[in-house]
């Protein structure tokens, strides 16, 4: 396969990753999503997240059936990279995408559900000793000592069965010797040196003779540097001949390396033309005796390192199954990647946790929710119960004077106060949908999520022309009519076009999706406008209940199903008279009340005095 065979992939861009990879490496990096690999080989962040989006995912990504649909993507991607223990994580958590396969997606679920129980068990103190250790790991960028270390730290705070298994599978003692052995190796270590075939740099410290045989080398070298000097040194007035100095030079090279002097003299040359001969030869081959000195040492050594790394294998192949040690795999190399595995998650285990989101039931059809909340509102809200579609969730008393959502509906009409929440409900449930189709729980306390092969998010625009109009339509009816399950979610139409026409192309748009059996939720504020629905949709209201002490509208954010609900200006109105500080301004603003009802302003306004008298 050619590199630019991949979606994003133009001549320049697969020109730079095989300067930087070669084409066989950087291919590996594109199927394996490795967006650190792109990133180092000079590709931006984002567009590198891009093309492996696409690579892995081509079929998910076009669940994301309109930009505000791949905004709220995203956004959720980004809060729970946020939560990532290593940046190869997060980078692992950009790149997921929406699945096709139903059992990818409740394997997924049960692994981060798991992880998140588990995660959820563990004392604070077991907590930040794993943290720590992929701190530490991070900082190590992934290196095999660190891999190994987080390994056994992860061991030693229970994370070693369920979904960590694969380090549960690790042994404690083969673990224990690798992170002693890799210790001794200086830089990253050659996979294939773990089987003989590749080097191993030995660090200092590992071994004692072998340091004092480098120092010796050290130090001949730096005198074969400056051979003359070394002359100079030796060379004395009271030096009578040839002999003497050869003997001067040998002791001091001896004395200045450390070697005994029975080998310095092994090593001088017997046919040397003159003194200065006489010295860098002496030093010249001094250096290369010492240098095959340190090879075999370092080489006995990285031999005895390479025994403790590899000692442990893997049980494939141990019992006369394959072919032995070619299917064996090293207790590093398996601790690497099942670290790798474990921080990917962990750390959506993290964000589950943080955002205390629940395992949805996977259904055929329908959308359906108790008690959800929006991801990305900070701090307390109050959660919601809706749903389209055929569901099973029984009513909650926790809502109050709600039941149930009603069940069968194929299209609901989302009606309501201005600031009531309308569009953050259909962002949340957007979200709850796409966290489902990517196998992640989601932010309710019991949610039934259908699959969906496409997604239609539109937010309301401002803009009033009829470009914005003609490109909201081509946004959102194309999806509509395709082959296969669609959700639509679409803010105020009366926003892009004149109030009357809006409320037709409502209607048209609502019996269309109940016609092409999708699941749509419509806000608009012209629900007494539309033609009677088809059977299958429904209207539902959010009602604003009045001014809070501090004139901030108290809005039931839970819709009343089946009910209209109103926009109640008063209340706005109501706010503008009691905080306008100028006469002028504020006598205009009572003149309004009179218009939307001056009595219903004055309740409003003597509703917050008691309010705030009672406070």
């Amino acid at each position: 396969m050619r590199l630019e065979d991949y979606w994003g992939i133009g001549p320049k861009t697969s020109e730079r990753l095989v300067s930087a990879l070669g084409t066989s490496r950087a291919i590996e990096a594109i199927e394996a999503a490795d967006v650190r690999a792109l990133v180092d080989a000079g590709l931006h962040r984002g567009r590198a997240t891009r093309i492996l989006r696409r690579a892995n995912g081509e079929a998910g990504m076009d669940v994301l059936a309109t930009g505000d649909t791949r905004s709220v993507y995203d956004d959720l991607l980004s809060l729970a990279a946020g939560h990532a223990l290593t940046a190869h994580a997060a980078d692992r958590i950009r790149v997921l995408t929406p699945l096709a396969d139903r059992e990818a997606v409740e394997a997924r679920l049960d692994g981060v559900v798991a992880a998140r129980d588990a995660w959820e068990g563990l004392v604070e103190a077991d907590r930040e000793r794993v943290t720590e250790a992929f701190d530490a790991y991070d900082d190590a960028e992934g290196s095999d000592l660190a891999a190994v270390e987080t390994a056994i730290a992860l061991r030693e705070a229970g994370l070693d069965d369920g979904p960590f298994e694969a380090v549960g599978a690790l042994e404690a003692d083969a673990l224990r010797d690798a992170a002693g052995a890799l210790a001794d190796v200086r830089g990253s270590i050659d996979p294939t040196s773990v089987d003989g075939d590749g080097d191993i740099e030995v660090a200092r410290g590992a071994d004692d003779e072998l340091d004092r045989l480098r120092d010796r080398l050290d130090a001949a070298e730096e005198l074969a540097n400056s051979a003359f000097d070394v002359l100079d040194a030796v060379r004395d007035g009271s030096l009578r001949d040839f002999e003497a100095l050869e003997a001067a030079t040998i002791d001091h090279v001896a004395s200045e390396t450390g070697v005994d002097p029975a080998t310095v003299r092994s090593v001088a040359p017997d046919d040397a033309l003159d003194a200065a001969d006489f010295v860098s030869a002496t030093l010249r081959d001094l250096a290369a005796e010492l240098e095959a000195e340190v090879a075999e040492r370092e080489a006995a050594v990285a031999a005895d390192i390479r025994e403790r790394i590899g000692g442990a294998r893997a049980d494939s192949g141990e019992d006369g199954g394959g072919d032995g040690d070619d299917e064996r795999e090293s207790h590093v190399a398996r601790a690497v990647t099942a670290v790798s595995d474990a921080a990917f998650l962990l750390s959506l285990a993290r964000f589950a946790a943080a955002y205390d989101l629940a395992r949805p039931t996977l259904v055929d059809d329908g959308i359906a929710v108790r008690n959800a909340r929006n991801p990305f509102i900070a701090g307390e809200v109050q959660p919601v119960s809706y749903a389209v579609g055929t569901h099973s969730l029984a009513g909650d008393a926790g809502v109050a004077s709600v039941d149930a959502p009603p069940t069968g509906d194929r299209v609901s009409v989302l009606t309501g106060a201005n600031s009531g929440g309308k569009t953050t409900l259909l962002e949340t449930v957007c979200a709850v949908a796409l966290l489902a189709s990517m196998g992640l729980p989601v932010p309710a306390e019991e949610a039934q999520v259908g699959s969906f092969d496409r997604i239609v998010f539109h937010r309301r625009h401002a803009s009033f022309n009829a470009g914005v109009l003609e490109s909201t339509l081509k946004s959102v009816v194309p999806p509509l009519v395709e082959e296969g399950r669609t959700l639509m979610l679409v803010d105020e139409f009366e926003a892009i076009t004149e109030p009357g026409r809006a409320a037709d192309l409502l209607n048209g748009l609502v019996t269309l999706t109940v016609e092409r059996g999708a699941l749509g939720v419509y806000v608009t504020h012209l629900a007494e406008d539309l033609s009677p629905l088809p059977e299958a949709a429904r209207i539902d209201g959010i009602f604003a209940e009045g001014l809070t002490n501090d004139l901030e509208l108290r809005v039931d954010y839970q819709p009343r199903f089946g009910t209209i609900g109103k926009s109640t200006p008063e209340f706005i109105v109501s706010r503008l008279v009691a905080n306008a500080s100028d006469r002028g301004v504020r006598a205009g603003f009572e003149h309004l009340a009179g218009a939307v009802g001056e009595e219903a302003v004055q309740r409003t306004l003597s509703d917050a005095e008691w309010a705030g008298d009672d406070d």
